[in-house]
C-alpha cells in the first residue's frame, strides 16, 4: 500500500492517541472534536516534513513513526529541508544485511555502480526525448559504461544533460524569468529553478533513505558516494536514477508558466506528489515509493548474492 506524505507548513500541536497522529492547530481548540478529520493513522504514513518553525511535536509520537518505518524531515528558516530522522531497525535481518553490505566486494560495488549510472543516463536521455531534445550521445554513453565508471561517463551526461534540459522552453508570459534558463546551471545554490530541484531531491531521498532501511540496510555506507560527512551515502547513491522523475516534475512547473522563483505553496504541493508518480520497473507500472522499495529489496539481494541485477525503473 502506497503510504502517506504528509506537509506541515503552520504552526500546529503533533501528537498521538490510539496509534493515530493527532493535529492541533493554535486558536482552533477543539477542532479535533468537532470534525474527526484531523487525525491519520500512524501505519498509514511514509514521510512526514516539518515545515514551519511554531511546530511542536511530542517524543511519543516520533518514536511511533519511526517505529513504523516513516522518514521524518525538517526544514530550516528558509524551508528547505534540512535534517532527516529515520528508523534504524526497520527489517528483522537487519544485522544479516548489514554483515553482506560491509563484506561486498570492491568488483560487486563497481558492478552495482555500473548498472546505476548506466539507468541514469538512460533514464535522463529518455526525459530528454521525451521532451524534443536531442540525446542521441547520451544513449550511446549509457551503453559505453563500464564498471566503476572509470570514464566518469556520469558527470560528461550531467553537463550535457543539465545544458540542454530547460533551454528549449520559451516563457511568454513571464518572459522575466528567462534568463534563469538560457544559461542554467545545476548547483545547490544557484539561481531558480535549483531551489525547486533541491526540494523535490530531499523528497526523494528521504524516500530511498527510508526504504533501504526497511530493507534491512545501511544508508550510510555506500556503493559509491563514500563522504566521511555524509550519513545517507547509499541513498545519494541509489537515487541517482529517479532524478529524471523530478526533474520532470519541475520541467512542467517551469513549463507551465508558474513563478518559480520562490516554493510556494502550490509548488510545493506539486513536489509532494513525487511518492506517487508513476514509474516502471520490467513493464510493471506502480507508484515512485512501492518502486523503491523493489530498487531496495533488489539491492540487498546483490549483496547477498540471490540477485546480479538491480531492479531500477526505465523513464516513459
Amino acid at each position: 500500500m502506497i503510504k502517506k506524505t504528509l506537509y506541515f507548513g503552520n504552526p500546529a500541536y503533533l501528537n498521538t492517541r490510539d496509534e493515530q497522529l493527532v493535529i492541533n492547530f493554535p486558536g482552533a481548540k477543539g477542532i479535533d472534536d468537532l470534525t474527526k478529520m484531523n487525525t491519520v493513522p500512524i501505519e498509514d504514513i511514509g514521510v512526514v516534513i516539518l515545515d514551519h518553525q511554531q511546530i511542536t511535536i511530542s517524543h511519543s509520537l516520533v518514536a511511533k513513526l519511526l517505529a513504523n518505518n516513516a522518514a521524518l524531515i525538517t526544514c530550516d528558516h528558509t524551508h528547505h529541508p534540512t535534517g532527516l530522522m529515520l528508523n534504524l531497525d526497520g527489517n528483522q535481518l537487519q544485522s544479516a544485511r548489514f554483515k553482506t553490505q560491509a563484506d561486498a566486494t570492491l568488483p560487486l560495488k563497481k558492478q552495482l555502480w555500473q548498472q546505476t549510472v548506466k539507468q541514469k543516463i538512460l533514464n535522463q536521455a529518455l526525459f530528454l526525448q521525451k521532451n524534443g531534445i536531442n540525446h542521441e550521445n547520451l544513449l550511446k554513453w549509457s551503453d559505453d559504461v563500464k564498471s566503476g565508471d572509470p570514464d566518469n561517463l556520469e558527470a560528461r551526461a550531467a553537463v550535457y544533460y543539465w545544458k540542454n534540459v530547460f533551454c528549449n522552453l520559451r516563457l511568454t508570459e513571464n518572459s522575466s524569468l528567462a534568463f534563469h534558463l538560457t544559461d542554467f546551471k545545476r548547483e545547490r545554490e544557484g539561481h531558480p529553478p535549483n531551489n525547486l530541484l533541491n526540494y523535490g531531491y530531499a523528497i526523494l531521498r528521504a524516500i530511498v533513505a527510508r526504504s533501504l532501511t526497511g530493507s534491512g540496510l545501511l544508508p550510510t555506507m555506500g556503493i559509491y558516494h563514500r563522504n566521511q560527512y555524509n550519513a545517507y551515502c547509499l541513498a545519494d547513491d541509489i537515487m541517482e536514477p529517479y532524478r529524471p522523475y523530478v526533474d520532470s516534475l519541475v520541467y512542467n512547473i517551469v513549463k507551465n508558466g508558474e513563478d518559480f522563483t520562490e516554493l510556494t505553496n502550490s509548488i510545493k504541493k506539486q513536489l509532494l506528489s513525487i511518492p506517487t508518480m508513476d514509474v516502471v520497473i520490467d513493464e510493471e507500472k506502480s507508484p515512485l515509493m512501492i518502486g523503491v522499495q523493489r530498487t531496495t529489496s533488489s539491492l540487498a539481494k546483490c549483496f547477498e548474492g540471490k540477485l546480479r541485477k538491480i531492479a531500477y525503473p526505465r523513464f516513459l
